[in-house]
């Protein structure tokens, strides 16, 4: 039920952090993993680690701040492949921390645009070529800052809690199709993205006194549910956000 054998992926933002975890992870149950990101070097420094160790992977750049590069991401993808069986929209910017009454209207558009909208531009690309074929899965990266109130990163939460409403109307408009689309809320993991929440001793401190768990998550605490939503284990799950904080969400600590 957990293979992903011939499945072909598409993984935004999987240069660094929870997407290289999740790639390497799918690509060790099976999969062809598209690996994306801004930066070149880097997305081929990850798809050779990856056919290294005799699995599939490959190199395609993206800026999903742009639809173009949107576009060009699922054509080269189909090109390669002939089609697209797993979607994880992971990419993710951060721009603007703070109070809201703070918060500068430029930053607050590249977070929309580059949060939100790359993922309404990814998959109505990517879902004309999936439709086509069988337990095919759209894995949207959201936040527990959707579903909490927080000082710092209020606009990020903004983003976030919109994608979980996203995945809910395309769970709607997809399922038929035979796509199933869900969410993954990720506490506090300690990759470069979340630099400014760990970095410090005293919050991360802090950070581990309210988790249950007594520690913050690692890259690969999200990338086996990552993969866990794309495999068939999941085939009777769509429109969902899944926690994976910890419990951070639920103590009252």
């Amino acid at each position: 039920m957990f293979s992903l054998k011939d499945k072909v992926v598409i993984i935004t933002g999987s240069s660094r952090g929870i997407g290289k975890a999740t790639a390497i992870q799918m690509a060790e149950a099976g999969a062809k993993v598209v690996i994306s990101s801004r930066n070149k070097e880097e997305c081929d420094k990850v798809a050779k680690n990856i056919n290294s160790n005799e699995f599939v992977a490959s190199s395609i750049p993206c800026h999903v701040g742009k639809k173009d590069n949107i576009k060009n991401l699922v054509q080269e993808t189909i090109k390669r492949y002939d089609k697209i069986d797993v979607l994880v929209c992971n990419a993710a910017t951060n721009p603007a921390f703070g109070p809201i009454a703070n918060l500068d209207d430029n930053a607050f558009d590249k977070i929309i645009k580059v949060n939100l909208m790359s993922s309404i531009w990814l998959v109505n690309e990517a879902s004309h070529y999936m439709k086509k074929n069988k337990g095919c899965s759209v894995i949207i990266m959201s936040s527990i800052a959707a579903i909490t109130g927080t000082n710092d990163i209020g606009a990020y939460g903004i983003s976030k809690a919109a994608e979980v409403a996203l995945v809910r109307n395309l769970a709607v408009e997809l399922g038929p199709k035979g796509i199933r689309v869900n969410a993954i809320a990720p506490g506090l993991i300690k990759t470069d993205f979340s630099r400014a929440l760990w970095a410090n001793e005293e919050n991360l401190k802090k950070h581990k006194e309210k988790t249950p768990l007594k520690r913050i998550g690692q890259p690969e605490d999200i990338s086996g549910i990552a993969h866990f939503l794309a495999s068939d284990a999941s085939s009777f799950i769509t429109g969902q956000l899944i926690v994976a904080d910890g419990g951070e969400t639920i103590s009252w600590n």
